[in-house]
């Protein structure tokens, strides 16, 4: 799968270059009830980069971010349309396991939500719920998912305690193993620091950091200055439009819309 056809009002190959992409939207539209939160919105995210959705409140940012792995089914009234494809398959078409997508399409939320329970078993609840382990292959999934998400070292002597002993940075780090315990492709973050201090910040951008070298990161930020320091490709939507489409530098530097320029520069939003 490759860029083309019309981000927007851009032709992809004016902004992007030619990369693989993870995730391809096409046309998709979104309602609540008789209310249009995503209009005709069309893009592909590269894979292994971080792609930051910015935008002002209420722009549609996170009505997107959870199209992709169908959390909008959660609320009432949501109707999508067009089409989300992922490996090849139209995640909005019929007979979609949606348990599978989300293992395959992970996703970490604005306020760390671990489970009450210890911090060995918030990590293996994805895995439990998919397949059968043996003790081994628990402690060395364990492991492995909390040294990715860089809280191995802070935990490692602890892993029975309850996870809500946790601060609040190390809960999100928490969550983020959570996710990667299943092993999925693409992760999902909405506003992932909005609730933390600037040092738990640094640790969880640090870690989005290091993801990319074998995952696809799709981050809502209401922070530009975060936006501009972890993301590689930027989109920013504007009244459930798609404005723009492009690397984060051409964005933030050269952005070909006035609207763009007016957001980032900080004239509205």
């Amino acid at each position: 799968m490759r860029y083309s056809g019309p981000i927007g009002n851009l032709v992809a190959g004016e902004r992007v270059a030619r990369v693989m992409a993870a995730i391809s939207v096409q046309g998709l539209d979104l309602h609540y009830g008789q209310s249009r939160a995503l209009k005709s919105v069309s893009l592909e995210i590269p894979e292994r980069a971080v792609t930051a959705v910015i935008g002002p409140s209420g722009c549609g940012k996170s009505t997107f971010l959870r199209s992709l792995n169908r959390m909008n089914d959660t609320v009432p009234g949501a109707k999508a349309s067009g089409k989300v494809v992922v490996d090849g398959q139209d995640v909005l078409g019929p007979g979609v396991d949606v348990v599978e997508l989300r293992r395959h399409v992970g996703m970490v939320f604005q306020k760390p939500n671990p489970f009450p329970m210890s911090i060995r078993r918030n990590v293996l609840f994805g895995p439990r719920i998919h397949g059968r382990l043996g003790a081994q292959q628990e402690r060395e999934l364990v492991q492995e998912a909390l040294e990715r998400a860089a809280l191995w070292d802070e935990v490692k002597d602890r892993l029975d305690t309850n996870a809500l002993s946790l601060s609040g940075g190390q809960q999100q780090r928490l969550c983020i193993a959570r996710a990667l315990a299943v092993r999925p492709n693409i992760l999902l973050m909405d506003e992932p620091c909005s609730a933390l201090d600037p040092i738990a910040t640094a640790k969880v951008e640090d870690l989005i950091h290091d993801l990319k070298r074998a995952l696809t990161v799709v981050i809502v930020t209401h922070n530009m200055q975060q936006a501009a320091r972890v993301s590689d490709y930027t989109a920013f939507f504007l009244a459930g439009e798609l404005v723009e489409f492009g690397p984060t530098k051409d964005i933030f530097e050269t952005p070909n819309d006035r609207r763009t320029e007016d957001y980032v520069t900080g004239r509205f939003g």
